[in-house]
């Protein structure tokens, strides 16, 4: 198949400072997926969402995170205990994959002009 015609659906990233488990691990890497129609609809039918808007957040972020840490199983339980740094860097994150389609800006080197993509680096990353 050729590579054009596939679309990257996962993406990785690092929290700025990383989730804290019940046992004192530090989850920093995790991997995303877009969101889908499916997830849209989840989220309008979740009472929590719809009784808090801010929650809806945490709410659909549970449903797209595919992996943090050593973490597979990623529940909004789980996510409640977020920094509120990690929390923003997730939300900006979420929006830029499921808006632009990827992890990367187009820029323009001041010096020769040349135009090239590089990869999106938030607040907190390495």
């Amino acid at each position: 198949m050729d590579s054009k015609n596939t679309i990257n659906t996962e993406f990785d990233f690092i929290l700025p400072r990383g989730l804290v488990d019940a046992e004192g691990n530090i989850h920093r890497q995790g991997v995303m997926r877009l969101a889908t129609a499916k997830d849209e609809i989840y989220l309008q039918k979740n009472r929590a969402a719809l009784d808090n808007s801010a929650y809806g957040v945490i709410v659909m972020l549970s449903r797209v995170i595919v992996r943090l840490g050593n973490l597979s199983e990623i529940t909004t339980d789980l996510l409640e205990n977020l920094f509120s740094r990690d929390l923003a860097y997730l939300r900006e994150f979420y929006n830029r994959i499921n808006q632009q389609g990827d992890a990367y800006i187009p820029v323009q080197c001041p010096q020769c002009n040349g135009q090239f993509q590089v990869e999106l680096a938030l607040a907190g990353e390495l």
